[in-house]
């Protein structure tokens, strides 16, 4: 039974992978800091009955604490390391300069230097992103100049190169997934397109009337979230380790975005967004599409959910949430004699 360790294993793509690493038979371990409340709640259900072996288990760790890193992967002795985790919000990373670098690029560091310690064989996928393209034009490629437009895409970079050289400098099987926007129903509520899911929902329930977005303009090459972390495991199945692209060769305007998902909902999105100068990034990046032509032919990889098919499939997970809450709200009200 092959071990997997995954960082960020509570988060969108860490949940989706550890399904898919489950499927096959992986024993699974995930990183999760300690705080004062829970946060499982995206691989909750992936626990077996409690009286037998779990095939999934927790760890607590940080990416600030190198040696709490070096501890568990002595322990755990993984096959396969997914360095999902990270302060992956880019509007935040503006806000939150220094502490988005320290985690994001200084703990990819502290990782691999954990790995190059306790056993450089193991096989290392770190999470990039399509964010290092920043300014460059469209398509971007395995080949395109970076041109990182924020705390979060420099980080990134920091963190892509730094792979690169523990790949050449100690032969090890490190490789980078520069992965394009991929979306879900499990996508955090503050990033765009849940954000607008899950507003539109609520809107047509009547449980808000607005919603307040930044950049309609921006143009963004969207997958689904479950297509791509096939992806990063493909990568870490060839015989030598490269770099790959992962995109749909797609890209569309957060304005579409919106229009398709109220769309869905019969409402007019004219009705209902506006715009607020606060959520709009102090340097924009206005075009990213990818070309994955690279990973399908290597990886034999492509995207199989279209934008239309990933927009009605987050329109139908928000309007559950947004009925449910409604029931919660009327039942708290019929019990107060409202």
């Amino acid at each position: 039974m092959k071990k997997a360790l995954i960082t960020g294993i509570t988060g969108q793509d860490g949940s989706y992978l550890a399904e898919l690493l489950l499927s096959k038979g992986y024993e699974v371990h995930g990183i999760i800091r300690r705080s004062s409340s829970f946060n499982t709640n995206r691989i909750d259900h992936l626990y077996q009955d409690p009286h037998e072996k779990p095939p999934l288990k927790l760890h607590y760790g940080d990416l600030s604490d190198g040696n709490s890193l070096t501890w568990l992967l002595a322990d755990i002795q993984p096959d396969e390391v997914y360095h999902l985790g990270a302060q992956s919000h880019v509007r935040v990373s503006f806000d939150k300069p220094v502490y988005t670098v320290d985690i994001d690029a200084v703990g990819t560091l502290r990782l691999l230097e954990a790995i190059r310690r306790i056993n450089p064989r193991v096989k290392f996928y770190q999470a990039s992103s399509s964010e290092m393209f920043g300014s460059a034009p469209p398509p971007q490629s395995e080949t395109t100049r970076f041109q990182p437009r924020s705390p979060y895409a420099c980080a990134k970079v920091y963190s892509y190169h730094q792979v690169i050289n523990y790949r050449e400098a100690y032969d090890m099987f490190a490789v980078n997934g520069i992965l394009f926007n991929h979306e879900s129903p499990r996508r955090g509520e503050t990033f765009v397109t849940r954000k607008v899911t899950r507003a539109a929902t609520r809107i047509k329930l009547g449980l808000q009337q607005k919603l307040f977005l930044g950049n309609l303009d921006a143009k963004r090459d969207w997958g689904y979230a479950g297509d791509y972390v096939e992806a990063m495991w493909r990568m870490l199945q060839q015989d030598k380790p490269e770099d790959f692209v992962i995109a749909t060769g797609a890209a569309y305007s957060v304005r579409e975005f919106v229009e398709k998902a109220f769309g869905l909902l019969d409402l007019d999105w004219h009705d209902h967004v506006e715009i607020d100068p606060r959520y709009f990034r102090p340097t924009e990046v206005d075009h990213l599409l990818g070309d994955a032509s690279k990973a399908k032919k290597v990886l034999e990889w492509q995207a199989r959910v279209s934008f239309e098919e990933l927009a009605k499939m987050m329109v139908e997970h928000d309007m559950e949430l947004a009925e449910d809450e409604k029931a919660v709200a009327a039942s708290r009200n019929h019990r107060s004699g409202q």
